[in-house]
């Protein structure tokens, strides 16, 4: 698994800080610390990493996590290349190797054994076993390890545990207030702000509803989504249909509902 790689010197991608996050990220950064980001679906946990190694001018690994990601996929495996046994790093190795950031969204999704092969690299050995190989790498300089999940979202049999956390720095995400939001979707989709706005007010009031009818609110990434088919010329009850209302559940009796709340805000 080679994750997704962002090269050094890659512009910035666009964020609005919400708080001292930039400034926390890039503090855990020079004293090489790893840091753990907290916060729903969709919220900006992704893009906040992929803007700040830009700013610091890192490259970064990217590894979404999910059920049958070991900690061999992180590290790397043996692979027969031209009739040869050959070792091939996985992208934490090479970040390690080249003083990278490595992410790994959704980390508690991962099986159990890849948090025990972390923990050598969040205290001061700022290490990593390769058993396979018999090496222990030391991080290179500029290496930094981050980590993101959504609490809300998992159950008892899918979290941190508490040693595992208190390795991290910690920032808690959520949705950005309303006139931020604002900014950021109309900057993302080139849609008026005038014309985000009414999106935004509809966002609030479906997340409203997380934990009754709906397992999860609407992220600013749907939001930027609907408001991106009303800057093509899509009509809005169609993009809000597509966008912000189809992606929430597949109930029919629950869409109904959640489309009167559409009527409401924009009559």
């Amino acid at each position: 698994m080679d994750g997704n790689i962002m090269q050094e010197g890659a512009a910035a991608p666009f964020y609005l800080a919400q708080g001292d996050e930039c400034d926390i990220f890039a503090a855990a950064h020079v004293n090489g610390l790893p840091l753990l980001l907290k916060g729903p679906t969709g919220c900006g946990k992704t893009r906040f990493v992929a803007h700040m190694a830009a700013r610091l001018g890192r490259r970064l690994y990217t590894v979404a996590c999910h059920d049958d990601l070991s900690a061999a996929d992180l590290i790397g495996r043996y692979l027969l290349k031209g009739g040869e046994t050959v070792w091939v790093d996985g992208p934490l190795t090479r970040a390690v190797r080249e003083g990278a950031i490595c992410y790994l969204d959704e980390v508690v999704e991962a099986r159990k054994d890849v948090t025990v092969v972390l923990h050598p690299l969040t205290d001061d050995r700022r290490s990593l076993p390769i058993d396979r190989t018999g090496e222990e790498l030391q991080a290179a300089p500029g290496f930094m390890l981050v980590a993101s999940y959504n609490p809300g979202y998992q159950n008892i049999l899918k979290t941190l545990k508490p040693s595992t956390r208190q390795r991290f720095l910690s920032l808690e995400f959520g949705f950005p207030e309303p006139g931020q939001e604002i900014a950021v979707v109309a900057a993302e989709s080139g849609l008026a702000e005038a014309r985000v706005a009414p999106l935004v007010r509809l966002a609030g009031k479906l997340r409203a509803l997380r934990g009754q009818d709906l397992e999860e609110g609407v992220s600013t990434r749907l939001i930027v989504y609907c408001a991106t088919l009303i800057h093509q010329g899509m009509d809005v009850d169609r993009a809000v249909r597509a966008a912000m209302i189809e992606p929430l559940s597949d109930d029919e009796d629950v869409k109904r509902g959640l489309l009167d709340l559409v009527t409401a805000v924009f009559g």
